[in-house]
């Protein structure tokens, strides 16, 4: 299994402590770039990349590396740190003790934690790591610096960390695979979990988390599928009668009482000169936790403080192509939420998806949120330009990772059309819905919007009700 390690440093890394952490293996490793120079690898003499070395990412967000590594990553200080992340090259033994002989360099110099923290090659990381028998495996010619196996089907990646982030290397395999038209694996222990991000991101391409189980060998971490290695990739495992057994270990819950709200809603503006992205999104964070986000950032960890205008300012640089974002809370009210913004021929539209973590011991909390919900869908509707808003409810946990094991999928809490969509349905139809709750008009009298109460989060009922609204609105339309 391929293994991380992070060096988290309490000041900037410069070039003379990035240099004492480089000859970790001793003045005889080569030096190389790649990734346009955003990554430095350390070379056999051969060329052979021991271990790729990530540009340092400055972490101004508190909690942000308590949220992926675990409560006492993060250095004692105040202040904001610095995230360095190496990661071995697989199948080299003596390659992990390279890494943490490296972090472990850069924190003497420059104070701070390496995580994890009993990572070989920290003890004694003064002298130089011995290399003189090791020889690294060759990387294929096509393969990203994350991806450890490369196939015609597939681009495998092994992880073994906390919470498996949608880090900047990670997302740049996932841009190649999809490119390559080949299947994203990423295998992990067990213990680990997907960070939202990564989860849902799996969830739209076709992609896939492999999750090594002793019983079963392996299986799909989000469907629990039986897996095994067939021609170049991890697929679905047959039974005699043709059928994917599902693994035990994925069943295998126990009910804690968290629970997630998810909202997802899309925005549209126009392209004026003077619109401010992220106003809906800090509208929401706002109503529903007491304060705007803590940080973003287009990779995880996110590293930036909360700042609208430089959101609108990169996805700005970026157009006509797409901007994807993560956007986090604070560590005492757990919220995620990715953000897309997207040139269209209307407009400039915003997708965000919304997740609000709550424990046992905050239901009084969740009820406050829920209650907030319409008002919340009128302000979106009057001020941020709303087509459509979801709100969904789960069973699932605080923190708002994703185990390998199987949860409760959402159950619709409440529904949001705006006004464009009421006027495309028809203004009467939008208003007199076969649902037993009348919905609440939202906004001007002139361009309403509407929120529909589907149910509580605790029935199924509420799917019944969102077909019969979405078969009753469409049939409107349809007509």
């Amino acid at each position: 299994m391929t293994k991380d390690v992070i060096a988290l440093t309490e000041r900037m890394p410069d070039a003379l402590s990035v240099l004492a952490g480089l000859l970790a293996g001793g003045p005889d490793l080569r030096v190389d770039t790649t990734g346009e120079g955003a990554v430095v690898q350390l070379c056999d003499a051969e060329g052979r990349p021991l271990v790729s070395i990530e540009v340092p990412l400055l972490l101004q967000v508190p909690g942000e590396a308590a949220r992926l590594l675990g409560p006492g990553a993060e250095p004692s200080g105040e202040g904001p740190v610095w995230w360095v992340e190496a990661r071995a090259a697989v199948g080299v033994p003596k390659a992990e003790q390279l890494a943490g002989a490296f972090a472990a360099r850069l924190t003497m110099l420059l104070g701070g934690r390496v995580w994890p923290p009993d990572a070989p090659g920290t003890a004694g990381a003064a002298r130089p790591v011995d290399l003189s028998d090791v020889t690294a495996v060759p990387a294929p010619a096509a393969a990203q610096p994350a991806v450890d196996m490369l196939t015609e089907q597939a681009a495998v990646i092994l992880q073994d960390r906390p919470v498996v982030p949608m880090t900047s290397w990670l997302s740049e395999a996932l841009r190649a695979t999809l490119e390559s038209e080949r299947s994203l694996q990423i295998v992990t222990p067990p213990h680990c979990r997907l960070s939202l991000s990564t989860a849902m991101l799996l969830q739209s391409t076709p992609s896939r988390w492999v999750v090594q189980d002793e019983r079963c060998g392996y299986y799909d971490g989000q469907t629990g599928a039986v897996l095994s290695w067939q021609d170049g990739v991890f697929a679905p495992d047959r039974d005699e009668r043709g059928e994917t057994p599902v693994a035990d270990a994925f069943t295998e819950v126990r009910p804690t009482g968290e629970r997630q709200l998810i909202l997802s809603f899309r925005t549209l503006h126009r392209p004026e000169a003077d619109l401010v992205l992220g106003g809906a999104l800090e509208a929401a964070w706002r109503a529903l936790t007491g304060g705007p986000p803590a940080g973003w950032g287009t990779s995880e960890p996110a590293g930036l403080p909360w700042s609208r205008r430089k959101l609108t300012d990169l996805a700005y640089e970026r157009a006509p192509r797409p901007t994807w974002t993560v956007v986090v809370g604070t560590p005492d009210r757990p919220a995620v939420a990715t953000l897309r913004v997207i040139r269209t021929p209307e407009g400039v539209e915003e997708d965000v998806t919304l997740a609000l973590g709550y424990g046992l011991d905050e239901k009084a909390v969740l009820e406050a949120a829920l209650e907030a919900l319409p008002e919340l869908a009128g302000e979106l509707v009057t001020r941020h330009g709303l087509k459509t808003m979801m709100c969904q409810m789960r069973e699932a946990r605080r923190d708002l990772s994703a185990p390998p094991r199987f949860e409760h999928p959402p159950l619709p809490y409440a529904f949001v059309l705006g006004p464009a969509e009421v006027q495309e349905a028809g203004r009467d139809t939008a208003s007199r819905t076969p649902l037993e709750e009348r919905p609440v008009q939202l906004g001007p009298n002139a361009r309403p919007g509407f929120y529909y109460r589907l149910g509580d989060e605790e029935t199924g009922e509420s799917w019944t009700a969102l077909e019969q609204l979405v078969r009753h609105l469409r049939g409107a339309t349809a007509g």
